[in-house]
């Protein structure tokens, strides 16, 4: 059967549904549609009953059968509750909150009997959608939303016309148009509405944000984030011709690693490591040299405190208005409280600079430890390669790491997503026997190797590189571009980067190039229909509509709102501005409103508007006349239901009717006016009072 006889045979069928089943499968599959953005952020097994529970109502819909009674729905309220609570250890918050909404939702459809049902319904599929932003702002979700939103309207304006039939294209069609009307009333408010945290805004949990970095690092931690594809922040450089560094040079600061146990590294700023330690680190003890390099940066939710900067930022970055910056011991630069969402914020580093202490200090030993008993091969490696004694001059420190490193290149070393599981001795087992690992297993095992030499050397997790996005010239760093490094500290020259992991793989970092997990079968599948240049066409162009959603949504803050102020002519503009003009604005759109009012009262007939003050003047005294009776029938009703007491109006209509149509008229519209308003008022027909 072809395409188009399908259709038609669709069509046919549809048409023969009854209306009431037409309309309610409808409105089950906008509902489906409200709850399926729902399906990864509430527990399995609601988005399992909700889907039951919807499939079901539509069954009894398609074959009219009748609703379950009341207890049926209630008894499974009560389960949702209950497992609500299970699930949740809590019925207070948003996620057990939005869960029990999803299951209301459902479960109202089962007492889909009445239009006051309906209402209801519509109600919750709303308040469903909103309920979407808890979880997902991104651009993906605004436009299931939207179509969902549509979905709702389409369904709200259809039962609004209980007469006939009325096809679902028509309610369509009047739905769009509301909401192309109240278009411009969204983006005034979304302009000028005032944002003063923390009443704008929605609620974010501590525990919900993703991270591509930690506090602490495992063995094999950060090869996972390889596996991560999603984006980390975006980068918008100001250079003065437009060019971006070297890509080399991207090195994004986090969290620094300074304490070893044997598998686990933790940053030495922790307070219990330096409960445990007994040692805090050094100050900065920052200095730079030549131009600022300025950009912008775009950071996703983290629900951590660190703000990714280029080493070495100087400077605090600029936050947006409510946030504070200050800077570790160990050059990362933290905010005042966790990112739980969208940030942009201006920096500027320095590509030459050195920090650190320049001589011998008492704060360094916490950098030269190492768990007892733990890879003793790799001491003796360091005895050897630092010709004995462990080295006390930055020349015999500098050869002690171009020894190190020329192992590395030479040694038969690989990179790679999946070295295995390591044991204890971590060290040993990379140096001498598997000989492979990703950046965290190269620097770890580089960092014991130089600790083992008498040198002071941590690890500094954060992103290297990123890719340049040609449709908008902003880098987007991923979470696949987690990166792990040392710094070894030299006399007079302080704490020196050094990579490792450049010697076993230099196109990790100077070339924009990345291990990538093996493509399964659909990822096969897709490459065979569509090109490896389209679909990076394709996620560029993608990710360009994502970067101007976070832009100029997302990220559009108070301090864009006073900018805005700004170029309108305001010199120095506060909220109390935004008030001000946000009530000029309502002002102005209700007197708009009062002036196309009025002329579309101007623009009616001057004969119909006439004949429907009289129409009023009748109804308060009790006849009610249907707006299409003409003025003799209106007088015939007159005569028959007030009797003597309404011969002058009776009269008047009958003029009304001569004037209006009779070749050369009689009375004018002024005079029939003035003759409307000197007519005695009317008395109630008898028997309505009382």
């Amino acid at each position: 059967m072809t395409t188009p006889m399908r259709e038609a045979t669709m069509q046919s069928f549809l048409s023969q549904l009854p209306r009431e089943t037409r309309d309610t499968l409808f409105l089950l599959l906008v509902i489906g549609a409200c709850l399926a953005p729902l399906a990864g952020h509430v527990p399995a097994w609601a988005s399992l009953t909700a889907a039951v529970l919807l499939l079901w109502r539509g069954v009894l819909a398609w074959r009219q059968l009748p609703l379950p009674g009341p207890w049926s729905t209630r008894l499974a309220l009560a389960a949702a509750v209950v497992l609500t609570l299970l699930s949740h250890r809590t019925l207070l918050g948003y996620e057990p909150g939005v869960t029990l909404i999803s299951m209301l939702l459902a479960l109202k459809t089962l007492e889909l009997r009445a239009r006051r049902d309906a209402m209801v319904v519509f109600f919750l599929g709303f308040f469903t959608l909103l309920a979407n932003f808890f979880f997902s702002q991104s651009l993906a979700t605004a436009a299931a939303i939207l179509l969902a939103l549509l979905g709702l309207l389409t369904a709200l304006v259809n039962a609004h016309l209980p007469v006939g039939r009325p096809p679902l294209l028509e309610s369509l069609r009047t739905a769009a148009s509301m909401a192309l009307l109240g278009a411009p009333i969204m983006l005034v408010l979304f302009l000028f509405f005032p944002r003063m945290a923390p009443l704008w805004g929605v609620p974010a949990d501590m525990n919900t944000g993703k991270s591509g970095l930690s506090g602490q690092m495992r063995i094999g931690s950060v090869a996972e984030l390889a596996l991560d594809d999603s984006v980390a922040m975006r980068v918008r450089f100001e250079t003065p011709g437009g060019e971006p560094p070297p890509q080399s040079d991207l090195y994004f600061r986090g969290p620094v690693l300074g304490i070893f146990d044997g598998r686990e590294w933790l940053a030495l700023s922790q307070p219990q490591a330096q409960a445990r330690y007994w040692a805090t680190p050094p100050p900065a003890q920052l200095e730079v040299r030549g131009e600022p390099l300025r950009y912008e940066i775009t950071l996703e939710p983290s629900a951590r405190p660190w703000l990714l900067t280029l080493d070495a930022a100087a400077e605090a970055p600029s936050l947006p208005q409510g946030w504070r910056a200050f800077m570790s011991p160990e050059l990362q630069w933290l905010a005042s409280r966790p990112v739980l969402s969208v940030m942009r914020y201006r920096a500027e580093s320095h590509l030459d600079f050195r920090h650190g202490p320049r001589d011998e200090a008492r704060a360094l030993q916490a950098y030269r430890q190492l768990p007892e008993g733990l890879n003793p091969r790799t001491a003796a490696l360091a005895r050897e390669l630092a010709g004995g004694a462990g080295p006390s001059s930055g020349a015999r420190t500098d050869a002690f790491v171009r020894a190190a490193l020329q192992r590395l290149r030479t040694g038969g070393y690989r990179y790679t997503l999946e070295p295995g599981l390591y044991g204890e001795h971590t060290a040993d087992e990379f140096w001498f026997e598997r000989k492979e690992g990703f950046c965290e297993h190269i620097a770890s095992a580089f960092v014991v190797l130089m600790r083992a030499g008498g040198v002071p050397a941590r690890i500094v997790t954060g992103y290297q590189g990123g890719q340049m996005n040609a449709i908008d010239g902003y880098w987007t760093v991923r979470q696949s571009d987690a990166h792990a490094w040392t710094e070894v500290w030299m006399p007079e020259r302080g704490w020196v980067r050094v990579d490792p992991t450049a010697s076993v793989a230099p196109e990790r970092i100077g070339l924009p190039q990345r291990l990538a997990p093996t493509r399964g079968a659909l990822g096969n599948a897709v490459g065979t229909v569509i090109s490896p240049n389209a679909l990076r066409q394709l996620r560029a162009v993608w990710e360009a509509m994502n970067n101007r959603w976070n832009q100029w949504v997302l990220n559009y803050t108070q301090d864009r709102q006073l900018d805005l102020l700004r170029s309108l002519g305001m010199e120095s503009p506060t909220w109390e501005d935004l008030v001000r003009l946000l009530g000029g604005l309502a002002v102005a759109s209700a007197l708009a409103g009062m002036g196309v009012a009025a002329l579309r009262r101007r623009r009616q007939d001057p004969w119909q508007r006439l004949l429907g003050q009289a129409r009023a003047r009748l109804l308060r005294s009790g006849l009610e006349l249907a707006p299409h009776e003409p003025p003799r029938r209106m007088a015939l009703r007159v005569r028959q239901q007030l009797g003597s007491d309404g011969e002058p109006m009776a009269r008047w209509l009958l003029e009304v009717e001569r004037a209006r149509y009779a070749p050369g008229g009689g009375l004018g519209l002024r005079a029939l006016r003035r003759a409307l308003r000197s007519l005695p008022r009317l008395r109630p027909p008898p028997g309505t009072r009382g």
